[in-house]
């Protein structure tokens, strides 16, 4: 089974570099999912209160037989409790979902900026983090100026941006600017949800290196250093998913990939987004 490479956080703590979401997985599927991916060898987990489906995933981690401290688990706080009380109370009911005593990793789903104090939230994460009940705390979708705000505003700098990148939004700058304030990427909708799986220049490459498309784009995002986590329900897939760290590509690869940046979200833009379930 492949050895998946962990990468230092600003904490001290270490994460998986591969994971697998759960993102769009319904809750009667996600147990039988995630087990089949930690059958496959991923001890990084993404779940979030939004997907509805923590409860099955800390099931399936329960009777994987798996040790809880060989799985990484990621969760996210849900749009509709930024405030502190509500904060605080939100991640109480995840941790009870998830039948954990702790988190590795919790994250702000959302900076929400027309609607609440963000600064507020991550003043509650900080408290949390305070407990000793979730290892490390971060942001999900925060663009450079709500990031800039937690800088000058509180203590904590995020160890964690998780934002939607891939071969058709690159978020160069972002990344750039997550790295030099020790902040790791993690990218979600990696394939741009299949949109990048048929590009004419990922197809010459998979086809040189007699990998599939989905397993070039993947190894691109690792190969530039973010931690990445593609979903499936589908047992051949997700092992394809996995099978990443026996081949690679040349730097002219990545700088092809990375070339066909258009600016292209799959998801809505964090500056707009305001919605609360």
């Amino acid at each position: 089974m492949s050895e998946v490479p962990t990468l230092a956080l600003n904490d001290g703590s270490e994460i998986p570099q591969l994971g697998f979401g759960t993102y769009q997985i319904a809750p009667e599927h996600a147990k039988a999912a995630t087990l089949a991916a930690l059958e496959a060898g991923y001890r990084h987990i993404d779940t979030a209160e939004m997907y509805g489906n923590e409860k099955e995933v800390g099931e399936a981690i329960a009777e994987s037989g798996l040790a809880r401290s060989d799985v990484y688990v990621t969760s996210k706080l849900n749009n509709g409790f930024h405030a502190r009380a509500d904060a605080l109370s939100a991640f109480d009911r995840t941790l009870e979902a998830l039948g954990f005593e702790y988190l590795d990793l919790f994250l702000i789903h959302w900076p929400l900026p027309a609607v609440g104090d963000y600064v507020e939230t991550w003043k509650a994460m900080e408290e949390m983090h305070r407990t000793g009940r979730v290892s490390t705390i971060g942001v999900s979708n925060f663009h450079q100026v709500h990031l800039q705000r937690l800088f000058d505003e509180t203590e904590t700098v995020p160890a964690v941006n998780q934002i939607e990148v891939h071969p058709y939004l690159t978020q160069d700058d972002l990344r750039a600017f997550n790295t030099a304030h020790g902040i790791a990427t993690e990218a979600w909708s990696p394939l741009a949800q299949g949109n990048v799986l048929a590009d004419p220049v990922i197809t010459a490459i998979a086809e040189r290196v007699g990998r599939t498309t989905a397993q070039v784009t993947l190894r691109w995002h690792l190969q530039r250093g973010d931690i990445v986590f593609p979903k499936s329900v589908t047992r051949a897939r997700v092992d394809e998913n996995f099978a990443l760290f026996d081949f690679a590509l040349t730097p002219a690869d990545v700088v092809a990939i990375t070339a066909l940046n258009r600016d292209e979200r799959t998801g809505p833009n964090p500056d707009e987004f305001n919605y609360i379930p």
